[in-house]
């Protein structure tokens, strides 16, 4: 029994919201940020601009971002109280899951949480950005029983970033690396964590709610995961061969290999994948170490072959984290927090013209 309306499994390809933050242009290969295309904007501006154009509507000016910029370093600190609950977690807690609760927690410190203007929302959405890299980066630490790791204000917010997460001042080559990957995380229209916020804010939620719903999204390894899945399948083995034959075994046993095929990029490769492919190639030159582009490049060969698949953005993303030191359980906690622009500019158009999503089933249970 039905509505008489036609049931898409995964809601594939069904209009969901009118938008006008992004789109995905796949015929033409382009991802659309506020009239902006996202690879232009990779190879010509940086995370803090794309965070000012997605939540004010425009790339900054120079005195705009240098405000922008100031506005985040002045959020940086997180309340001890909070970082009372993150030392607390079971060290067998998910580093997403870390995540989840210190974003949760700040929650209560938002003395005008039921404002859901405008205003609020961006001043709201600038704060989180500015706590997120020292919550993502000491949930994990804490986690781990390491050292908290307090932000560095005379450092750009990549390079604080980055430096909070090894310890060590990246270069400016470095951080110009990890900031790319930032820019090209921040918004891909309306994958499962931006759908799920999106329902949780038309619900008239909060920021902090759509958000805290979106990292138990982003944690699965169907969606945000699998940027870490990459990494571990290209460390068990050591050459370009050996993981070639890795593989043709998991296609051969008909096992997911993950870092390949999007729900959107259907037959041909994700742009950002290029993009992050070339950074990888520009930190190997660094190292003098080609063995992991080596092993990606084959990889990408066999699947090309053997299933007409092309590699998304987290193929690429792994070995680009691991050669800037950063542990793989960051992987997709530092997915999330570059996300946490595009959430936060969807969560605010959906409170600004809102409709509560109220999808209907189609029954398939006993006759009554």
């Amino acid at each position: 029994m039905s509505t008489n309306q036609q049931f898409v499994p995964g809601l594939d390809g069904v209009i969901a919201a009118e938008t006008a933050i992004s789109f995905l242009d796949t015929e033409q290969e382009k991802i659309i940020i506020r009239g902006h295309e996202l690879i232009d904007l990779s190879q010509n501006n940086d995370y803090i601009d794309v965070v000012h154009l997605l939540l004010d509507g425009n790339l900054p000016t120079a005195s705009e971002k240098t405000a922008l910029e100031k506005k985040l370093t002045s959020n940086y600190d997180i309340p001890d109280q909070v970082m009372q609950i993150l030392s607390l977690l079971p060290k067998q807690t998910h580093p997403m899951d870390g995540l989840r609760t210190g974003l949760s927690a700040l929650s209560g410190y938002d003395g005008d949480i039921d404002n859901r203007s405008l205003e609020a929302n961006k001043s709201r959405a600038y704060e989180l950005l500015g706590k997120l890299p020292a919550i993502t980066v000491n949930s994990f630490r804490l986690i781990h029983g390491q050292e908290v790791v307090k932000p560095d204000p005379t450092l750009s917010y990549s390079a604080n970033f980055l430096y909070m997460i090894t310890g060590e001042k990246p270069t400016a080559f470095e951080a110009e690396i990890f900031d790319r990957t930032l820019l090209l995380y921040s918004e891909h229209e309306m994958p499962n964590s931006t759908f799920t916020a999106r329902v949780i804010a038309s619900t008239n939620s909060d920021l902090y709610g759509a958000l805290t719903g979106g990292v138990a999204s982003l944690k699965g390894n169907l969606h945000g995961g699998a940027n870490e899945a990459v990494m571990y399948m290209l460390n068990e083995v050591k050459t370009a061969a050996a993981f070639e034959e890795l593989i043709q075994r998991k296609l051969a046993n008909k096992e997911k290999v993950m870092g390949f095929g999007h729900r959107v990029y259907m037959k041909k490769m994700d742009p950002r994948a290029l993009v992050l492919k070339d950074a990888l190639k520009q930190l190997c030159e660094k190292k003098g170490d080609y063995t992991l582009l080596e092993m990606c490049e084959a990889g990408e060969k066999v699947m090309r072959e053997e299933k007409g698949l092309y590699p998304n953005l987290d193929y690429y993303a792994a070995p680009v984290y691991w050669m800037l030191g950063i542990p793989i359980g960051l992987y997709t906690p530092i997915f999330f927090s570059a996300r946490t622009a595009g959430l936060a500019a969807h969560v605010i158009e959906q409170h600004n013209n809102n409709r509560i999503f109220r999808p209907r089933v189609h029954y398939i249970g006993e006759s009554y």
